[in-house]
Order: C-alpha cells, then structure tokens, then sequence
C-alpha cells in the first residue's frame, strides 16, 4: 500500500515571514515600507490591548464572585 503524499508531505511547509520583528535592521525600509509596518505594528497593540482588558475584565468577575 502506497503512502499518500498529501497526509505525509515529504517538506514541511514554507511558514509565512513575520512581518516585523522587535530590534531588527530597518535601515534598507522604504518609506512606505515602514508606514506599513507601524500600520501592522498598531493594529497588533490594539489586539493586545483588547486581550489584555477582556482577560482583566475575566479576572475581575471571578474576583467578585468568589468574594461572595
């Protein structure tokens, strides 16, 4: 029985590059390169900051309740 190759690649798949990574060389950016990464870099801290509020909002009602 033959191994199918698409349950068992035989590379492991290319992973998409980050798109910025903290303390690397940005001297060769353009412009318009480093306006797209403060556009992603922006959107990532108004994700954390979401987290960050949902998770301490969790905390707080479990505070609350347990406090009963």
């Amino acid at each position: 029985m033959a191994i199918d190759d698409d349950l068992f690649p035989s590379t492991t798949p290319a992973l998409k590059p980050a798109g910025h990574v903290v303390g690397s060389d940005i001297s060769a950016l353009s412009e318009t390169e480093i306006e797209e990464r403060i556009g992603q870099l922006s959107a990532e801290i108004e994700r954390l900051t979401r987290t960050l509020e949902a998770k301490r909002a969790s905390r707080s009602a479990a505070e609350t309740f347990f406090k009963r």
